[in-house]
Order: structure tokens, then sequence, then C-alpha cells
């Protein structure tokens, strides 16, 4: 028996293939309606994350911050509170490595361990089981997380202790996100200079320019087609905060990061927040005067 705990973009994907490959699951979310559609699933929804974790060795937890997930496993009708044992808890939120380190070790006082599991990937490659999963936590934790890790995703690597998870994502997703706004910014110079979108995108993915981004966000920008998100601009704008952060705390530079924030920023200020992320290209078309979206329209 598995624990599901946060059913939205992501959580609700994790819980499909889990359930598809016969696991049963008992799941959580504060969003009623979540709930409904998790049980219509075949799950069992629950009052609270202790009593989700109830007859179950594993947890996952999909949650929008680390503060949410810290709070999800100490705080009152948390995961501490519940007397299950043997209990794993995988966390996938993309949050501060030292709030995993702070969540393992309260977790680690009553007998329960704890691996940040976070994964790379948005919503429609976990609909396929595609993610590139990174676990941050022991040896043992590694080995019994392979049933989850193999349903979710394509590959699973082994990143070191707990907190090696989310500064893993932190690090990938700085990556992407710089590649996903130099595609933005390079398709919207390709407008205005008059080029066939689909053409050029198809050029871009032909030669060494090429990213997976590409193939996440290319064909969304060249349409501007931004809704039934698999995973918000606003989303991507927390974690670039977070991107911002953890590079300072390293004593990394982060200039194109940085430029990425402002624009995710101006794009979530701007009525873009619960669109695909791929809508940053919005907030390019819109500086250069050929914006598709009318500003305070995010249908």
């Amino acid at each position: 028996m598995i624990a599901i705990i946060g059913l939205g973009i992501m959580g609700s994907r994790f819980a499909r293939r889990l359930l598809d490959a016969g696991h049963s699951l008992r799941g959580f979310d504060v969003d009623a309606e979540r709930n409904a559609e998790f049980e219509a699933m075949g799950g069992v929804a629950t009052n609270s994350p202790a009593d989700a974790v109830q007859g179950c060795e594993i947890a996952v937890l999909s949650l929008l911050t680390s503060e949410i997930s810290r709070e999800v496993c100490l705080g009152s009708g948390g995961i501490v509170e519940s007397a299950q044992r043997p209990l794993l808890v995988l966390d996938a939120t993309t949050g501060r490595p030292e709030d995993s380190v702070e969540t393992a070790t309260g977790l680690a006082n009553v007998g329960i361990e704890y691996a940040d599991m976070t994964v790379s990937g948005n919503a429609a490659v976990a609909e396929v089981g595609q993610l590139v999963v990174m676990l941050g936590g022991s040896e043992d934790a590694y080995s019994k997380a392979r049933p989850v890790m193999e349903v979710i995703g394509r590959s699973h690597h082994h990143v070191g202790p707990v907190g090696a998870g989310a500064r893993t994502k932190l690090i990938v997703n700085h990556v992407l996100a710089v590649n996903r706004a130099g595609l933005a910014e390079g398709l919207v110079a390709a407008e205005l200079a008059g080029l066939d979108l689909a053409r050029m995108l198809e050029v871009l993915r032909d030669g060494v320019a090429y990213s997976r981004a590409m193939d996440l966000w290319g064909d969304r920008m060249v349409a501007a087609d931004h809704g039934r998100p698999n995973a918000r601009l606003r989303q991507s704008h927390k974690d670039s905060r977070l991107i911002v952060e953890h590079a300072e705390a390293v004593g990394a530079p982060a200039d194109h990061i940085r430029l990425v924030e402002s624009t995710l920023d101006e794009g979530e200020t701007n009525g873009l927040a619960d669109l695909d992320n791929s809508s940053a290209i919005e907030v390019i078309r819109r500086r250069a005067g050929i914006g598709r979206i009318p500003e305070g329209d995010s249908e």
C-alpha cells in the first residue's frame, strides 16, 4: 500500500501510474475535488496526512513548496503523528535542500525515514512514465523506492544523502529554465523576421541548438497554446526564485537565471500565472509588441 499526499498536476499523474501498475493507494489533498477525482480513479481518499499513511510502507509527497511539505510531515495532523511503522516518505516537492534535511531529521526522531525523491519532467512526461527520478537519501531508501521510481520514471539516480535530490533538481531546473527562455526569445526573433515558426522549430530540433525544451514547449509556443497547463507559470516562477537562492548560497554566478526570474515575474504579475509555463514566450511577445493574449485574459 502506498500513500499519495498532494493530488494536483503531478501527484494525480503519480497516482494514475501506480494504480495502473496494480498498487493500492491511499491519498490526501486539501482540495475536496481532487480527493473525489482520486477516488474515481480507484484510490482511497482520507482526511489528513496522518490518516493517509495508515497501512502504507511508502508515502509519496507532491506539494507546491517545501514549507507545505514540512507542515504535512511535522505539523498538526501530519505524518509525524501516525503510528505507521515502517514508513518511508518520498518527497517529490521542489524546494530548499535545507528544508529536506530539517524534515528528514524531524521524522527520523520518531522512526520514519525520509528521502527527497525529485523528478525532472512535467505532467505530460509524468503521464507516460518518462520522468527522470533523482533521489537523495540512504542506500536502503533508494532500494525501497525502486517500485515507485520504476513506475513513474524512465530512469532513476541515487544522487547522494538527503538534500542532494533537492539540489540536483534545482540544478536541472536551472539549465532547463535558461533553455526554455532562450527558445522563447529565439522564436520571437524568428517571428519578427517573418520566418515560418513551425519550420523554424523543425530546424532548431534538427541542429546543434537542440534541447528537450523544444519538445516540451516548442509547439505550444509556436501556437500560443498555453491552456491545460502541464506546469503553471507561477510554479516555474517559484522554482526560479529557489534556483537563484541556491546559486547565491553556493557562491555560483546566476546572471542568466536572474533574467529568467524577471521574465516569469513579469508574466505572473500580468495575468499569465495559471497558464502553462510555455506562456513565458508571451512576455517576450508583449515586449516586442506582438502579444497574442490580451492582458488580464488568462483563458
